[in-house]
C-alpha cells in the first residue's frame, strides 16, 4: 500500500485558489478571457477557481496524454481532446493541475497559438520549477512544491487519487 504524506491541506489550496482568483479578476476586469483546462488534472481546480472569479469567463478544455500509468513523462505529447470554442482574437487562460518539465505545457503553448488568440497566460495550482527541462513561464502560480510525485485534488497516479481534497507526495 502507497504512503500518502501530505503536501497542501484543503485549506491552503482554498485560500490561494481565492488570492490567485483576485488577481485573474483584476487582470480582466474589462474582458471575457476563454479559461482552458487541461483534462483530466485540472477539472477540480478549474471549478474551485471559476467560482471565486468575479468576471464573466468562457469554459473549454483540452486534453493531452504523456504519462499513461507511470509516474514520469514519456516525453511524447499527444493531443486527444481539441478546442471546441474558437479562441482567434480572445484572451486565453490555460489552467493547469501542475507544471514540472514543462513538454506538455509548450506543446499546449505551441497548439493554442496555431489558433491566433490575443493573448495566452498560464495559470497552474502547482509549479514544481526545479524539473524544468523547457523554459516556460507561469504567470499565476498557488504552490511552488519542490519534489515529490503528487496526487489529490485533481492529480492523479494511473487514474487513482484525483478524489482527495488535499495534495499528498506519493511515496511508492
Amino acid at each position: 500500500m502507497p504512503e500518502l504524506i501530505p503536501v497542501l491541506s484543503k485549506e491552503d489550496i482554498e485560500k490561494s485558489v481565492a488570492g490567485i482568483a483576485k488577481q485573474i479578476s483584476a487582470d480582466y476586469r474589462h474582458r471575457k478571457p476563454i479559461l482552458v483546462g487541461v483534462l483530466k488534472g485540472a477539472f477540480v481546480f478549474l471549478s474551485d477557481l471559476i467560482r471565486q472569479l468575479t468576471i464573466p469567463v468562457k469554459i473549454d478544455f483540452i486534453r493531452t496524454a504523456s504519462y499513461g500509468d507511470e509516474t514520469s513523462s514519456s516525453g511524447t505529447v499527444c493531443l486527444t481532446k481539441g478546442l471546441e470554442i474558437d479562441i482567434h482574437g480572445e484572451d486565453v487562460l490555460v489552467v493547469e493541475d501542475i507544471v514540472d518539465s514543462g513538454v506538455t505545457l509548450r506543446w499546449i503553448l505551441d497548439y493554442l497559438s496555431g489558433f491566433g488568440p490575443a493573448s495566452v497566460r498560464i495559470c497552474a495550482l502547482v509549479d514544481k520549477r526545479e524539473r524544468r527541462q523547457i523554459d516556460v513561464h507561469v504567470d499565476y502560480v498557488c504552490h511552488v512544491v519542490q519534489q515529490g510525485f503528487l496526487v489529490g485534488y485533481g492529480l492523479d497516479c494511473a487514474e487513482d487519487f484525483r478524489h482527495l481534497p488535499a495534495v499528498y507526495h506519493l511515496k511508492k
